[in-house]
């Protein structure tokens, strides 16, 4: 019985070498994740696991992280109480829960790796969408910056704003979660890859705790949910709710993730995803030109319009609320899981989305398409 739990034990424990061999090894074959997993297997256990969590209208991720902490504070209970009685030897109690906890992780790890991961490993959506991807001169930046400052005024002044003058949602988040799809089923018909039938995408109820952290929303592989900070500002629920969702399908890295949540909610018919879309890509190609050159940068900005000010202001003073040492500690963790997914760039990857929003600019400029 001993033999068997040992072996048990450890092929348990091989899960996570075998999950890290697979990840770096399909780094070599794109064309294969994209055609065997991503497209087929994947979407298939993800909707599949959506049958079941979509009909539950809380966020399970949020109650197996719940669960998770108060599993980690009786397992540290029991490790002390352990010590204490003196039954076994300090060294074979800390060994066992040495060798418990590398189970614990080998699993979830695999899992990750199984249910999500190896998307980090599929085409990149520049290929699918058939966008030119190429370094960009500062006149082009500064056009596509111009492009989105007009479209941005125009959109802001047919939304609703509330007494202090700022965007908002009225009927609340549930009505921005319950219409994220929208811009998915249209997109669907251009990029067959966002098809599917996934659970709408659910508002965590400790927001707060997600704002200390940084994090505006959260993809969880083992629920397949799409999970929204809903404590951020109305402008950005639009654009984070369909950022989450293009993570649920299979869309792994953060740039294409944002670029997606830009493309599906401007082909949203609702004008405050159109805002929302729109916003979240003038901020990124508005940072990106501020870099480079800030003369520019403060010439365009002058175009922006007083209730675009006010969002934008009203977003900054938003962050600026949370910032401290668990928002800082979140950064650096976040920062660390996008490395060892390969994102070499960490954080900052979210830049090349200014790369996909040029490429597209461009290919409109080509065929003389006004720019939606």
């Amino acid at each position: 019985m001993k033999n068997i739990k040992k072996l048990h034990k450890f092929i348990f424990i091989l899960l996570l070498p075998i999950g890290i061999l697979l990840f770096y090894t399909t780094a070599f074959t794109p064309y294969f994740i994209e055609t065997i997993y991503s497209k087929n297997f994947y979407k298939l256990i993800v909707q599949g696991i959506n049958l079941f969590t979509g009909l539950i209208p809380f966020s399970i991720a949020e109650l197996l992280i719940l669960f998770l902490i108060f599993f980690i504070i009786w397992s540290l209970i029991q490790f002390i109480i352990k010590i204490i009685n003196k039954k076994h030897t300090k060294k074979s109690i800390i060994l066992q829960s040495l060798t418990n906890l590398l189970i614990f992780v080998s699993i979830i790890y695999f899992l990750f790796i199984m249910l999500w991961g190896l998307n980090y490993n599929r085409l990149p959506f520049s290929k699918i969408a058939k966008l030119n991807v190429q370094p960009a001169s500062i006149e082009e930046l500064e056009d596509l910056c111009k492009s989105l400052i007009d479209r941005a005024n125009t959109l802001r002044s047919k939304v609703a704003e509330n007494k202090d003058g700022i965007m908002y949602i009225p009927n609340g988040h549930m009505d921005v979660l319950h219409r994220a799809y929208k811009g998915y089923e249209i997109a669907a018909n251009i990029y067959p890859e966002l098809s599917g039938r996934y659970a709408n995408p659910k508002g965590i109820f400790f927001s707060k705790v997600l704002s200390y952290m940084g994090i505006s929303g959260i993809y969880c592989p083992f629920t397949g949910e799409a999970n929204v900070n809903i404590d951020i500002p109305h402008a950005m629920l639009g654009s984070t709710a369909c950022h989450e969702m293009a993570h649920q399908r299979g869309f792994s890295r953060e740039d294409e993730a944002n670029y997606i949540a830009y493309i599906t909610c401007n082909m949203n018919p609702d004008i405050d995803f159109q805002y929302s879309g729109t916003l979240l890509a003038l901020i990124h190609s508005m940072n990106a030109l501020f870099r480079y050159d800030q003369e520019k940068y403060h010439t365009l900005h002058k175009k922006y319009s007083e209730g675009l000010i006010r969002d934008l202001s009203n977003l900054k003073i938003f962050w600026q609320r949370y910032e401290g040492p668990i928002e800082r500690a979140s950064t650096k963790i976040n920062n660390a899981y996008l490395k060892s997914n390969r994102q070499k760039d960490g954080i900052h990857s979210y830049g090349r989305m200014v790369d996909l929003l040029i490429a597209e600019h461009r290919l409109k400029m080509l065929n003389n398409i006004p720019h939606k």
